[in-house]
C-alpha cells in the first residue's frame, strides 16, 4: 500500500514556488545586465555563498549565493555592488570574515563591514517588493543586529534613495529590478525602522 503526502498548507507551498520563481528571475535579469559588460554572472550554490573570480580572460566571475535564497542573493549582489575594480578580482573580494560564533569585539567589528552592504541589500529587497531583515550573522552567539547598526544601515539607504553614493551598476541593476518586478524605485520615506526588521 502505498502512501501521499498530503499538503494541507497550501500557502507555504505557494511561497516556496514563488520565491524559487523570485530567485529564477533575479538570476535572469542580473545575467542579463552583466555577463558581458562585467563578465559576471549570479548563481545558486549547494553550500555557502562565495564570489569566485574568473581565472581566464574568457571566463566569467561568479557570485554564488546559499541553497537558493533570495535573501542571499541579494546580499551577496550587495557585497558585489560595494568591491570595487580591485577586489572583485580576489576570491570573495579579498574581505575579512570570521564564522559564526564571534566574539562581541568581533561581532563589532563585523557591523561596521556589514552596513553599506545590508543598505544595498534592504534597497535592492524594496526594488523586488521583497522583505528584508537585518542580519547579526552570528546565530551560536545569540547575537542580534544592534540598535546602532540599524540606525546607521536606515541612514545609508536613506541615503542612497537619494542618489547619494550609488554608481553605475547599482543604479542598472535598480532600474530593471524595480521594472521587472513591477516596483517604484524607493524613495527616503520607504525606508522605516520597525519591529519587522
Amino acid at each position: 500500500m502505498s502512501s501521499l503526502t498530503v499538503f494541507d498548507d497550501n500557502e507555504a507551498i505557494s511561497e516556496a514556488i514563488s520565491e524559487a520563481q523570485s530567485v529564477d528571475t533575479l538570476i535572469k535579469v542580473f545575467n542579463q545586465i552583466f555577463s558581458e559588460s562585467e563578465r559576471t554572472l549570479l548563481a545558486h550554490s549547494a553550500d555557502e555563498p562565495i564570489y569566485i573570480p574568473a581565472k581566464t580572460d574568457e571566463d566569467f566571475h561568479t557570485i554564488y549565493f546559499a541553497h537558493g535564497y533570495f535573501s542571499s542573493a541579494l546580499h551577496e549582489l550587495s557585497h558585489w555592488l560595494v568591491a570595487g575594480k580591485e577586489r572583485r578580482q580576489l576570491e570573495d573580494f579579498g574581505y575579512w570574515y570570521k564564522p559564526d560564533g564571534r566574539t562581541e569585539a568581533e561581532q563589532q567589528e563585523f557591523e561596521q563591514v556589514e552596513v553599506k552592504p545590508q543598505a544595498i541589500e534592504w534597497f535592492l529587497a524594496k526594488c523586488c517588493g521583497h522583505v528584508f531583515h537585518f542580519s547579526a550573522d552570528n546565530l551560536t552567539a545569540g547575537s542580534q543586529a544592534s540598535d546602532s547598526f540599524k540606525r546607521k544601515v536606515h541612514l545609508q539607504a536613506k541615503q542612497l534613495a537619494e542618489h547619494k553614493g550609488m554608481e553605475y551598476r547599482m543604479a542598472s541593476l535598480v532600474k530593471v529590478l524595480s521594472q521587472t518586478f513591477s516596483q517604484t524605485i524607493p524613495s527616503a520615506q520607504d525606508f522605516v525602522l520597525d519591529a519587522q526588521n
